[in-house]
């Protein structure tokens, strides 16, 4: 069966373990989830990311991080530009989420970077998510 919008699929995912505090969540495989879920590392959000050999197709599993007490580090996950309509913006035009508290992870020509990491590089591309 196939998947209109994957990285949708893949963030809902992460909401829905998320709410429920498990510890990790499991979801095929694809380079894109990878590159989302480090910069998701990068960032601190995760605590790490494994990639499970299958025979069919890869299964990328997400080590959730939560906080000393229990509270959560990933406080809202949402996607931004969808295959119905793109959403492109230079490093200029990047928003800042929460005052730097949050990111928007952007898939640019260099790689998917985070908007801290777009700013220093100064590159724009699609914006694909946001996260706080």
């Amino acid at each position: 069966m196939s998947m209109t919008d994957p990285v949708a699929d893949m963030l809902t995912r992460i909401r829905n373990a998320n709410s429920l505090m498990r510890d990790e969540v499991s979801m095929p495989s694809t380079a894109l989830k990878i590159d989302i879920a480090e910069v998701l590392k990068r960032e601190g959000f995760i605590k790490g990311l494994d990639i499970v050999t299958r025979p069919l197709q890869n299964e990328l599993r997400i080590q959730l991080k939560y906080g000393p007490e229990g509270e959560k580090v990933i406080r809202g996950i949402s996607r931004t530009s969808k295959p119905g309509c793109r959403i492109y913006r230079g490093y200029g035009e990047l928003p800042q989420v929460l005052n730097g508290q949050g990111i928007t992870v952007v898939s640019t020509n260099q790689g998917v970077l985070s908007d801290r990491e777009c700013r220093e590089k100064k590159v724009g591309g699609e914006v694909l998510c946001t996260v706080y």
